[in-house]
């Protein structure tokens, strides 16, 4: 007899990964592979986090800190917000579908995201069976407020923003953000994703979570250790809410959610401001790599501010993809996150980046004219 699934599980896409270095190396026989795919860290994680996680590794017997106590001391002091107002999960991955738990009851409610923006989004609405309602980007590949605005309905309880968005790496305005929030009826909440954020820091009218959180206003920012602190192994996500919020979170959440190096990893990470300054240059620069490639054979980089680049090829990019595949470079083709036209390169080291930017070449030729 068939197990009784619910339908609204079956119709959800499992999530799909990157490809694996060696599974490309055993499949083409290739004896190296630049895997430029997953948006990680290409300096590897904070070596004062490793040297804290090593000093914790003989304590594994023992649970950890349910309340993760030390980690939230060491957010509030970091970001000047008061503990009540934080709360850490899993990666933020996990806060995502924590907060659709909370919010969203079955058929009679509704989100709103952007498409196409991070698909784990999706998986809040599926899992609840709620009504999804997507919103197309605009021509720059860029949220739009107005259309997202327009789309909100009595039954939304929900709304979606990822800032720099993923797959594209474009980022709303505060200006932008502010008028969208003007509109937003009292029953919607909106959760600004913000796991790029230390990348497009310092840009000009760049909306922050946090001053929204401590103004009382309806939103909740999530950030991650992931990305510009380089801890994407040991699944660490942190957000911002308020005081309500975060309690709900608190009681949806599994015990003992994040585990023990988890909190150590996060706590050194946070406190290593030369590490993060490390990786942000070295991203801004690899940023400049990766265009300049997408440059030399005719495709447009989208203007973007996270740690990967997405590029309009003019062409169906899957044939690209897996010709860079025979090459040894793992990237993302857009055919699987909604822009078949594109690719998106995740930012390497430099020797990584040069080593696409010739697959590249050889797969498409230069445009560039002397």
């Amino acid at each position: 007899m068939p197990t009784p699934i619910r339908p609204n599980v079956l119709r959800m896409a499992p999530y799909s990964p990157g490809k694996p270095i060696d599974e490309v190396k055993r499949e083409l026989g290739l004896s190296h592979v630049v895997k430029l795919a997953s948006n990680e860290n290409p300096l590897g994680p904070s070596p004062k986090a490793v040297e804290a996680i090593q000093a914790a590794a003989q304590n594994l017997h023992l649970y950890p800190d349910a309340a993760t106590f030390d980690l939230r001391a060491a957010l509030s002091e970091h970001y000047g917000i008061g503990p009540e107002h934080l709360m850490v999960g899993n990666g933020s991955d996990e806060l995502i579908h924590l907060l659709g738990l909370i919010y969203l009851s079955g058929p009679a409610d509704a989100m709103v995201v952007g498409d196409p923006s991070f698909v784990r989004y999706d998986a809040a609405a599926y899992l609840s069976d709620s009504r999804l309602i997507k919103v197309a980007l605009d021509a720059t590949y860029t949220h739009d407020l107005d259309a997202m605005a327009a789309a909100i309905t009595p039954e939304t309880r929900l709304v979606w923003i990822a800032n720099p968005n993923n797959p594209t790496g474009t980022v709303i305005t505060k200006t932008g953000f502010d008028r969208f929030l003007s509109r937003i009826p009292a029953h919607v909440t909106v959760v600004l994703d913000e796991a790029y954020y230390e990348y497009a820091e310092g840009l000009d009218d760049l909306p922050n979570s946090l001053d929204y959180v401590r103004a009382g206003a309806p939103v909740i920012g999530l950030r991650t250790f992931s990305k510009a602190y380089g801890l994407a192994g040991i699944r660490l996500g942190y957000g911002f809410a308020s005081a309500e919020i975060a309690d709900a979170i608190h009681r949806a959440r599994e015990p003992f959610n994040v585990n023990s190096l988890a909190q150590i990893g996060g706590i050194a990470a946070l406190r290593d401001r030369e590490y993060l300054g490390e990786s942000i240059a070295a991203n801004t620069r690899g940023r400049a790599q990766i265009e300049a490639a997408f440059r030399e054979v005719g495709a447009t980089p989208v203007p973007g501010y996270a740690n990967f680049v997405l590029a309009e090829m003019g062409t169906e990019a899957k044939p690209i993809f897996e010709a860079l595949l025979r090459e040894g470079v793992i990237v993302r083709s857009g055919h699987v996150l909604g822009l078949p036209t594109t690719l998106r390169v995740s930012i390497g080291t430099e020797i990584e980046n040069e080593t696409f930017a010739r697959a590249l070449v050889k797969v498409m030729g230069s445009k560039v004219t002397a």
